[in-house]
């Protein structure tokens, strides 16, 4: 993806509106949305906001980026009709959700793609209905009005700087694997040549998978060839793309008995991996602080939704296969091991240590100065 500075107009979006049709039973509805004055779409305290995510209950759009939403489109627009979310892993269904969207006449979308290919169709018939759509997380392909995320390269950087600076001596010339995310998922491939641009040239990349759909099922499975392919006694450290993956590969070093465990990158800051960090299984995670980017997609999406401009939200652009100069909002990310859970993702309320220092891991949790 091509990054750049100054920004394009926003485009502006026709106020038509789909019909008001009935929306098919496709998620939760929340208590609160946005709107309150101003300007375009519906206007005023009319205004209503589609949120669509790829994963909710444990996932990371449920535990964090989906009430951090519903917050900031509570404060910015309380007297708002409810926001409709709906959550999914899988494309075709997102696309139904999308489409179901379209249908009831929603203003202005905010949209983390499952597939951004896939959707979009969805995308191009939400901008003939004149719905602004926000990308979230990931960058839809077709009309898409503003995007926020994380810088990706930096997020690769971050794994693949932390995995050499593990691997000590066996960072020049040892092994590794590497346990990439989907190629579905544009910002795996920004992942990827992130991690890359630290390692090429320094280690040999022994193994090197694109999970299908970020699944752990199908990590464990890629981890567990290359343990039979390379050895168990071969592998000086794993790039896993994300925390998910990072427990699949976890699991499939325990039960191939490799010891000692090579050290595991990972990302999103997931309780479990965190423990893992604390526990000495898993190395470091990249910790996405989901406040700000769930604060700047909701400001997205009220200012698109009154037909205002973003320009001064974004302060970059993007450009997909599809579009060039989106404006966007690309995020710092921060690289998290056992030394600086307590002054990253305790000091900024993600966790407590009571919640990360259970009973069986208080050892552990004194030993990395995790005091209660």
């Amino acid at each position: 993806m091509g990054l750049g500075v100054g920004l394009s107009a926003v485009k502006r979006r026709s106020l038509s509106r789909a019909g008001a049709a009935a929306l098919v039973a496709v998620g939760l509805v929340l208590t609160g949305a946005c709107g309150g004055g101003g300007g375009g779409g519906s206007g005023g305290d009319d205004l209503t906001v589609g949120v669509l995510l790829p994963g909710g209950g444990a996932s990371r759009f449920g535990q964090f980026d989906r009430p951090l939403i519903e917050k900031k489109l509570k404060e910015l627009c309380p007297g708002c009709p409810a926001a409709t979310v709906a959550a999914t892993a899988e494309p075709a269904v997102q696309r139904q959700q999308l489409d179901a969207m379209i249908t009831k006449g929603v203003d202005v979308l905010i949209v983390a793609a499952v597939d951004a290919k896939a959707l979009r169709s969805s995308v191009e018939a939400a901008d003939r209905a004149g719905i602004p759509v926000v990308a979230y997380d990931r960058l839809a392909q077709g009309p898409i009005s503003g995007y926020v995320t994380f810088d990706g390269e930096i997020v690769g950087r971050l794994q693949g700087e932390a995995l050499l600076e593990a691997m000590g001596p066996k960072a020049d010339g040892g092994q590794i694997v590497m346990m990439n995310g989907a190629t579905t998922d544009p910002n795996a491939g920004w992942y990827k040549r992130g991690a890359l641009s630290v390692l090429e040239g320094k280690v040999r990349i022994g193994k090197s998978y694109d999970t299908v759909g970020w699944r752990p099922e199908n990590g464990y499975v890629n981890m567990s060839g290359a343990i039979s392919a390379l050895g168990a006694n071969n592998i000086d450290g794993v790039l896993a793309a994300n925390d998910s993956l990072a427990g699949a590969v976890v699991s499939a070093l325990n039960a191939s008995a490799v010891r000692p465990l090579p050290p595991v990158t990972g990302q999103d800051a997931d309780l479990a991996a965190v423990q893992r960090i604390v526990q000495g299984s898993q190395y470091m995670t990249v910790y996405k602080p989901f406040k700000p980017a769930a604060d700047a997609a909701a400001e997205m999406a009220v200012a698109l939704g009154r037909d205002e401009p973003i320009d001064s939200i974004a302060t970059g652009s993007v450009d997909s296969p599809t579009d060039e100069n989106v404006p966007a909002v690309l995020l710092p990310s921060v690289s998290v091991t056992a030394g600086n859970i307590e002054d990253t993702l305790v000091k900024d309320g993600m966790y407590t240590i009571d919640q990360i220092c259970t009973p069986k891991l208080r050892a552990a949790c004194d030993k990395a100065g995790l005091g209660s």
